[in-house]
């Protein structure tokens, strides 16, 4: 039986559209800076990809948070991305050069931006870092789509071991359900932590919770249909 925890797929809840977050920001900045926004998505959209050592739009990715301010300048970045037509191998230079800040931005634009899983190296990098910032970027909706089972597990653990909340991890339920391989390494890191005098995060006892099996629908007469017993 195929359960769904052992290939990625469709998250339940789809990320907002960029229209959405476009209109989020505009009504947040300050006239000074839509009309800055307005011309960097226009330039974007006019010369995009590579034009010399870096592309004028590259420039305004790294302008965003002074333009904008650093509180919207992720979802500004995501904008010129989106503007400027980024592919993955795109994507990736952006990632590969940007600032940590440039490249949170980057990884919360794949799932707007690259359809399969040609972007995943650039969520690998991110879960190899330390940073915790682009630790809970990486566990968004494209790593719920399309990490596989076994780096998705690592994923999870990966914010254990840094401290992000499990609530970063896009389409969790879904995806820990019925995992039994997940369970044991948590079990196995929660007796680690316990062996070495040292706390079990709470949130490893929220992720258990969620590998259990789904409880059998109970029969007509409150019983369960399969005499408590596994298929």
């Amino acid at each position: 039986m195929n359960h769904l925890h052992d290939a990625p797929g469709t998250p339940t809840e789809a990320p907002p559209t960029l229209a959405a977050l476009h209109a989020g920001l505009n009504a947040r900045l300050d006239g000074a800076a839509r009309a800055w926004l307005d011309r960097a998505l226009d330039e974007a959209a006019a010369h995009s990809g590579i034009h010399g050592p870096i592309s004028v739009w590259e420039l305004r990715i790294a302008e965003a948070g002074r333009r904008c301010g650093p509180e919207y300048a992720d979802t500004a970045r995501m904008l010129l991305l989106h503007a400027a037509q980024a592919d993955a191998d795109t994507l990736a230079r952006v990632y590969r050069q940007g600032t940590a800040a440039e490249r949170r931005a980057v990884l919360q634009a794949l799932p707007h931006l690259v359809p399969g899983p040609d972007a995943l190296p650039i969520v690998e990098d991110a879960l190899r870092t330390n940073d915790t910032r682009l630790v809970a970027a990486a566990v968004g909706p494209y790593a719920a789509r399309h990490l596989d089972a076994h780096n998705w597990r690592h994923a999870v653990l990966k914010c254990l071991f840094t401290g992000v909340p499990v609530d970063a991890v896009a389409d969790l339920p879904r995806r820990a359900r019925a995992d039994a391989e997940l369970a044991r390494m948590l079990g196995d890191y929660a007796d680690e932590r316990t062996a070495a005098d040292r706390p079990v995060p709470p949130d490893l006892h929220r992720v258990l919770a969620l590998t259990e099996h789904p409880a059998t629908p109970s029969g007509p007469d409150g019983t369960s249909g399969t005499d408590g017993k596994e298929s």
